[in-house]
Parts: C-alpha cells; sequence; structure tokens
C-alpha cells in the first residue's frame, strides 16, 4: 500500500495494472468542468489459451498518459489491434439503469477508473511505444493509523 501525500490530505492509492486492449477512445465534454479524454480498456484475464476480459472504462489522467493515448487514436478508429501496458487508479463500480434494449429497466454495473500510465504500446503487433524504466516505485506505508 502507498500513500500519496498533498500538503496535509494524504491519500491511499489503489492501482490495478496489466495488458488490454484500447476501445471506445474519445474526447468527453461534460456539461460542467473540463472535457477530457476517455478510454475503454479490455483487461486480458485468465489462462493465455482462453483469455477473458474485463472492461474499464476511464478518465485518462496525465499530460503522458494522455500525449500516448491521443496517438493511438487513428488506429483504435480504424479497429486495428491496439494493446497497451496499463496503469489504472481508484477503479470503482459503477451502477446504472439499462435505458433500451432486451435489458431495459434492469440495474447493470460497469467499473470505471483512471487511466494513469502507459508503458508501451503496440498496433497490430508492432512494437511503437515503450517507457523509459521507472527506479523506485512509491514509498510503502508500513502501518496505517
Amino acid at each position: 500500500m502507498s500513500a500519496t501525500q498533498t500538503s496535509e490530505t494524504k491519500y491511499f492509492d489503489l492501482h490495478t495494472t496489466g495488458i488490454g486492449y484500447l476501445n471506445r477512445l474519445r474526447e468527453v465534454t461534460p456539461r460542467k468542468g473540463k472535457p477530457f479524454m476517455a478510454v475503454t480498456v479490455a483487461a486480458l484475464k485468465g489462462a493465455t489459451d482462453a483469455v477473458e476480459y474485463t472492461y474499464v472504462d476511464c478518465n485518462v489522467v496525465g499530460e503522458e498518459a494522455e500525449k500516448q493515448i491521443r496517438r493511438c487514436q487513428q488506429a483504435v478508429d480504424a479497429e486495428m489491434k491496439v494493446l497497451v501496458g496499463f496503469r489504472i487508479g481508484d477503479i470503482w463500480p459503477d451502477v446504472f439503469t439499462y435505458q433500451n434494449g432486451p435489458k431495459q429497466g434492469q440495474a447493470g454495473v460497469s467499473l470505471k477508473g483512471r487511466l494513469l500510465y502507459i508503458g508501451w504500446i503496440k498496433i497490430n503487433g508492432k512494437m511503437v511505444y515503450q517507457a523509459k524504466a521507472v527506479t523506485a516505485m512509491p514509498e510503502q506505508e508500513q502501518e496505517v493509523a
């Protein structure tokens, strides 16, 4: 567990790392607040010969993450396979009600998070980006009060 400190406030970070495909890359303009990039990550899990996917709808956070995601826009729009190594922060479930279709009126759940970091990008199997190696991990919190 790591803690991030801003002034006097401490935060606990919940990070999920893995690899996954980028989908639904888009610019979101909310009624209130600033526009932001969003993407759905189809995170891979399970055995390599029977891969399963967990979909996480993410706000892209941070200048470098946004820069790397924007590089992928054309490839995602062209439905190329864009595979990334990622770090997503603070995943939470978002409960919603289906508005139409066969599940209309039923409750659904989607996972949301903040895409914090892209370690590498492959487009159709070709490596197009590799981040510089990080030398240190965040300080580990030994005791929680």
